[in-house]
């Protein structure tokens, strides 16, 4: 865990300074990836996706709607429920930050000895595993 939470944390560092302003927060950040996935999502539904409190994913929507990143609209059936929706600056900081972050770490793994990229890629499936069972047990 520590591992991964090194690595994510040292590729963020390496892409955000080319990132346009303004600085995002990982949540803020999280919660844009939920939108992207999960078009018209609610604040429950993407409560749900981040295991954050309503009230917690309520203040990081407030915030990206105010620097033009979300856009939040009625529900079509629920009136007292918002769908939110990313902006097309929103779209396109996602496909910088995916870019960048690509770069940073295709850079590096062609860096390392062939069996080690192969031993990375041949661990990626269990992970994807685990995280999913971490999920479900949720």
């Amino acid at each position: 865990m520590d591992t991964a939470a090194s690595l994510r944390r040292l590729v963020r560092r390496r892409v955000r300074p080319a990132m346009p302003a303004p600085p995002l927060r990982g949540a803020q950040v999280e919660l844009l990836r939920v939108v992207d996935a999960q078009p018209g999502v609610g604040v429950a539904g993407a409560a749900r996706a981040l295991h954050l409190a309503d009230n917690s994913v309520s203040t990081l929507v407030n915030q990206l709607v105010n620097v033009g990143l979300l856009r939040r609209r009625v529900h079509p059936v629920d009136r007292r429920a918002a769908c939110l929706d990313l902006t097309d600056a929103a779209h396109e900081r996602l496909r910088q930050w995916r870019s960048g972050r690509d770069r940073v770490v295709g850079d590096a793994l062609s860096s390392l000895p062939d069996e080690d990229v192969h031993a990375i890629e041949a661990a990626l499936p269990a992970m994807r595993r685990l995280l999913q069972a971490i999920e479900e047990e949720a």
